[in-house]
């Protein structure tokens, strides 16, 4: 079993705009991370290929980046997590950008459970939160704030 879990957003902004979002990842004036809702992304240096970090309980290093355009995060961890995730930067037009990310993996071992169960829905949450601090980012405001699920809420009250 492969999992593929995609989340977009257009923007109303240039593709630069938008790239700066991602070139600012895990940095001091990260916009684009849902902290402090969640676990900051955190590296142990720049956002560059090679560097390594995650956020919570999630472990990755930076396999691949395109400032402005693109960065893949290869997991590391949980055990199971095999493949990545990333972040990139699609123009539409002068003034309209799609922020994608793309989850990529082949669960095996315990996060054939794991993911299911506990990953999918924080990961859902985690990363539409995301997308709203990139519209808030580029616009001011978000259209239409992403809610988190019960299951979600029920979630995050056992982990703390």
């Amino acid at each position: 079993m492969g999992v593929h879990h995609v989340h977009e957003r257009v923007l109303p902004v240039p593709g630069a705009e938008a790239g700066r979002l991602i070139d600012g990842l895990s940095g001091a004036g990260d916009r684009l991370w849902p902290h402090p809702d969640w676990p900051p992304m955190r590296l142990d240096g720049p956002l560059a290929p090679g560097a390594a970090g995650g956020h919570g309980p999630v472990r990755y290093t930076v396999a691949a980046y395109v400032p402005g355009r693109w960065v893949r995060f290869a997991f590391r961890g949980p055990r199971g997590f095999d493949g990545f995730h990333e972040y990139t930067v699609h123009p539409l037009g002068a003034d309209r950008t799609l922020l994608r990310h793309t989850l990529a993996m082949r669960p095996r071992g315990p996060a054939r459970l794991t993911w299911p169960l506990v990953y999918r829905h924080l990961h859902d949450a985690v990363l539409e939160d995301s997308l709203d601090r990139a519209e808030r980012a580029c616009t001011g405001t978000v259209t239409r704030p992403a809610r988190w699920s019960r299951y979600v809420r029920l979630l995050r009250g056992l982990i703390r």
